[in-house]
Formats: structure tokens, C-alpha cells, sequence
């Protein structure tokens, strides 16, 4: 972020500026894989995929976050399952956009650049516990003092 700051005066007062400036609106959050949709071609030049992400900062009431992933960034959500656990990074993004009737609205969007999976969920391909071992099949002539 970038301030500037501005002092105008004249005899009688004295004005501040003051200049906010964003470069960069850079985020991340950890979350849960809920759902990842399929590549959607959205024009001729526009490609985008959705990321569903259950993010819970109090356990009664979950959030259900929607990033997008735009053009060669689908591929960042190849790799990654539902249940999976994830740090997203992405830039926030607003636009106005007005209707035909001449009424002003406002959208955001979460735009996805990076996606690191924490750990995997249901799709894990390592057991989440050891298998069960016979004890009965211990061979006799152990040498065990007990």
C-alpha cells in the first residue's frame, strides 16, 4: 500500500489530501475442498474454472467461498480432490456493472493464483490408520522372556 499525503493552504485554512493506493490486494485463506467444477470455455478467449472452499472460522456457522480460476490457471485445480486440505492464494477483484435500466451494481470475485494442498482428504492414497494384524499367527518358539 502506498500513502501519499497532500497539504494545500490559504490564509484561512488548511486542507489535507490524502492518496490510498492498492497495489496489490493479494490474499490467502486455508480451507476444505468442497467442490471443484469442470474448465467452463466462457467466450472464444476466456476460460475459467470454479473452486468451492469450506472455510470454517467458527464451526456453527461454515463459509462456502467461490474462487475462480481464469485461462492457463485452470490447471492449478488438475491435481486437487474434494476433501482435500488447502492454502489458496488469490487476488480480490470488484467491478461495477450497469443494467439496461440504467442501475448500478457492484461484483467481487476471488481470482485463484496458486493453490497448495495440505493434505489430502477422502482421495488420500496412504491409509489413515495401519491394517489389522492376526496376533494369533505369532510363531510359538519366540524367545520372549514373558
Amino acid at each position: 500500500m502506498w500513502l501519499q499525503i497532500y497539504e494545500l493552504k490559504n490564509a484561512r485554512n488548511t486542507i489535507l489530501l490524502i492518496n490510498f493506493t492498492f497495489y496489490n490486494l493479494d490474499m490467502d485463506i486455508k480451507g476444505k475442498v468442497h467442490e471443484v467444477a469442470p474448465t467452463q470455455q466462457v467466450t472464444e478467449s476466456l476460460k475459467k474454472r470454479e473452486l468451492i472452499v469450506e472455510y470454517i472460522e467458527n464451526p456453527q456457522y461454515p463459509e462456502y467461498l467461490k474462487f475462480e480460476a481464469i485461462q492457463d490457471r485452470c490447471n492449478l485445480l488438475d491435481n486437487v480432490r474434494v476433501g482435500d486440505d488447502v492454502e489458496v492464494f488469490f487476488n480480490l477483484r470488484g467491478r461495477p456493472w450497469t443494467d439496461k435500466t440504467g442501475k448500478k451494481s457492484y461484483f467481487n470475485s476471488m481470482q485463484l493464483w496458486k493453490i497448495n494442498v495440505l493434505s489430502g482428504g477422502a482421495s488420500s492414497a496412504t491409509p489413515e490408520h495401519a491394517s489389522p494384524v492376526d496376533i494369533n499367527s505369532a510363531p510359538d518358539d519366540d524367545d520372549l522372556p514373558f
